[in-house]
């Protein structure tokens, strides 16, 4: 099965850990392309490859001030992937509450071991 572009929607988009990385940093705040460039390390045209892909699936928005271009976080599309991931931190929960339980049983039994 082919993998669908990265510009159809945000799960692929962020399949990709350095727009994964970008998005951290606009969660922080607006921030201009060459400060982006500057924290990453990587090249102003690789870093406006990832935000044009971000920008396409509407998870970083821009606007001009003066000479500059100002990225800030849209989160919004954002919510799809929290709701699907809502379901599976649901069952993760559920599995420690029962660890928590087998470890507490072991530790009342070894404390109940030392009499």
């Amino acid at each position: 099965m082919a993998r669908a572009a990265t510009t159809t929607d945000a799960f692929n988009a962020v399949a990709e850990p350095r727009r994964r990385q970008i998005l951290d940093l606009l969660a922080q705040g607006e921030m201009p392309v060459n400060d982006l460039v500057e924290v990453l390390g990587l090249a102003q045209p690789q870093v406006s490859k990832h935000l044009r892909v971000l920008r396409e699936v509407d998870l970083v928005r821009v606007r001009d001030e003066g000479r500059q271009r100002m990225y800030r976080l849209n989160a919004e599309p954002l919510k799809p992937i929290h709701d699907w991931l809502r379901r599976y931190e649901q069952m993760w929960n559920e599995r420690f509450d029962l660890l928590e339980q087998v470890l507490d049983e072991l530790k009342e039994d070894d404390d109940g071991s030392d009499d």
